[in-house]
């Protein structure tokens, strides 16, 4: 038997999006941009498809902007913002960012460093969380843009975006949100938000990857990354990847029909998990517990024991989790955002992330548990830690 308990790296493609995408990988081959028959199919396609992913975020169809994917997404709406408002000879822009953002995020500040930008990095507190309050003492006349995430990856977090919203727009300064991990797992809609940039990706809720969307709100000006054919309103050339797009609107019209009733049974999955790790391991620790969170999410820390080996032992027992963001793991430097909250080192390094889905069932938690409490008893009666 195995166990997929990792659904915030990426989730199984759901079978009525697998099914809706194949007519495109056929029949139905048009170029969009073609003027002929088979180009209007492709195009009729792509457009029911952004109408789809529209009505989930509650914005308008042109709005949205089809991308490779979430760090597609989000290096379009920091580097596009800067670039379109940035000249020569003008002051340095500024962009406030927390300590805790993905590396899609995270990385395209530090390039932006590197060309002159000014990045602001917003500590959290040991929950994980930060303040409307942080926001406003950190934006200055520069300020140019805010980009938060909206739920963080590894712990669930989540940002409170809409009173951040009310601070940046009495400046006049732009919002984006990260909202890959938080699509799916929560209410997202850009008006109560207020944000002004959305990003999201597909993997991350039933869609295949390889295919996101970046939402931008009406009259938010963004420069391109991509320069070619001017496709998706000149924001993003390239022909586009219909049968893709197919599947990610085809998924966000599943989130839209089930989210409600999807949510509940998550919650309830996740406190029942929790209660049995520490009803059944001794001295687990769950980081951000005191937070508001995403439903699915799960990090917490074994004493005694290296979160890394706990994973492998895992694994060889069929049980798929993470030891932090699937993005990062492996790089052997422990988790970024735990040492951003405070957490010491050694607490940090004996974590892992589980992540709860469409499929998870109340048998598998209780599998995981089990195995979990035979491997880290074994573990840490040989570890020098414990």
């Amino acid at each position: 038997m195995t166990v997929y308990l990792d659904y915030n790296g990426t989730t199984p493609v759901d079978q009525a999006v697998r099914e809706s995408m194949l007519p495109y990988l056929g029949e139905h081959y048009g170029n969009p941009s073609s003027s002929h028959w088979a180009g209007k199919e492709a195009r009729e396609a792509v457009e029911h498809s952004r109408r789809q992913v529209a009505a989930l975020l509650g914005g308008s169809p042109e709005e949205i902007v089809f991308t490779s994917g979430g760090s597609e997404s989000d290096n379009l709406a920091l580097q596009g913002i800067v670039f379109a408002n940035w000249r020569p000879g003008q002051p340095s822009p500024h962009i406030v960012t927390s300590m805790v953002e993905h590396p899609a995020v995270d990385n395209c500040c530090s390039f932006l460093e590197s060309l002159g930008v000014r990045i602001t990095r917003l500590a959290v507190d040991r929950h994980g969380r930060l303040t409307p309050e942080q926001v406003a003492a950190a934006m200055t006349d520069e300020t140019l843009l805010v980009s938060l995430m909206l739920a963080n990856n590894e712990t669930g977090v989540v940002f409170p975006l809409a009173e951040i919203a009310e601070v940046t727009r009495a400046r006049g300064v732009l919002l984006h949100t990260d909202a890959v991990q938080a699509v799916g797992k929560m209410p997202v809609d850009v008006q109560s938000l207020g944000v002004d940039l959305l990003s999201i990706s597909g993997h991350k809720f039933y869609a295949p990857k390889g295919i996101g969307a970046l939402w931008i709100r009406s009259g938010v000006s963004v420069a391109p990354l991509i320069h070619g054919g001017g496709q998706e309103q000149g924001r993003r050339s390239g022909t586009e990847a219909v049968a893709g797009i197919v599947g990610l609107g085809k998924a966000a019209s599943l989130l839209t029909d089930r989210q409600p009733e999807e949510m509940q049974r998550l919650a309830k999955l996740r406190h029942y998990c929790e209660a049995s790790l520490t009803s059944e391991l001794q001295g687990v620790t769950i980081h951000g517990a005191v937070a508001e969170r995403l439903t699915n999410t799960t990090s917490f820390s074994v004493p005694g024991v290296d979160g890394e080996s706990l994973r492998v032992h895992l694994e060889l027992q069929g049980i798929a989790v993470s030891a932090g963001s699937a993005c990062s793991s492996g790089n052997g430097k422990g988790s970024r955002v735990l040492g951003a909250m405070g957490i010491p080192y050694a607490i940090a390094q004996s974590s892992l992330r589980i992540s709860l889905g469409r499929w998870t069932t109340i048998d598998e938690i209780d599998t995981f548990v089990e195995i979990l409490k035979n491997v880290s008893t074994s573990l840490q009666a040989i570890s020098p830690l414990y």
